[in-house]
């Protein structure tokens, strides 16, 4: 029924023009389209969808996962750049940002309401 449709990940947020800032300047998504409530931004085959709501960060699950291969040293590098500060998480081995389980590393971090983001080393 589903497995031959696209998806998108969608994000809930108190406040949207504090949201494109980040997600457009900090992420570097471009924006498809957006108004005073709800913005859709480009990444990579699908998309994302931020939206206002009174449950923004309430969510302590990751809320969207992007599989960037071997560029998540450099991504990594390029978000602490800018500001953005990684979750370090217990039983995980970490070093510096990046934590890894085998040759597998995967980094979270947080938008400014608190929804949990992550990249990972998958492709």
């Amino acid at each position: 029924m589903l497995k031959d449709k696209d998806s998108a990940a969608i994000v809930a947020v108190t406040d949207v023009a504090k949201a494109r800032q980040f997600y457009e300047q900090t992420l570097g998504l471009q924006l498809i389209r957006g108004d005073e409530d709800v913005l859709e931004f480009a990444t990579g085959k699908t998309s994302l969808v931020v939206y206002v709501s009174d449950f923004a960060g309430t969510n302590k699950a990751n809320a969207v996962v992007w599989g960037v291969g071997e560029e998540i040293e450099q991504i990594v590098a390029d978000l602490a750049a800018k500001g953005v500060t990684f979750e370090h998480y217990e039983g995980i081995n970490l070093r510096g940002d990046i934590h890894h389980a085998g040759d597998f590393r995967m980094v979270w971090f947080k938008d400014p309401d608190g929804n949990i983001l992550h990249i990972n080393s998958a492709d």
